[in-house]
């Protein structure tokens, strides 16, 4: 039974965006690995932005200098 989780920030991601990568990493599986899709568990993980950090500094501080 293949797991993936998949950690995005939650930055309005719509329900069509999260169903199409849960679609997407489960026909991965089953096309590089031939796992079957009915066993194949998909979770998304919407971490707020203040507890995301890249290069020492959170992402809401990066988001707020524009990058």
């Amino acid at each position: 039974m293949p797991f993936v989780n998949i950690k995005i920030t939650n930055e309005g991601v719509s329900p069509d965006q999260k169903a199409a990568l849960i679609k997407g990493a489960t026909d991965l599986l089953v096309n590089v690995l031939g796992k079957d899709p009915a066993t194949t568990v998909v979770v998304i993980e919407e971490v707020n932005t203040d507890n995301w950090g890249v290069g020492g500094e959170s992402i809401t501080r990066r988001r707020g200098r524009g990058q």
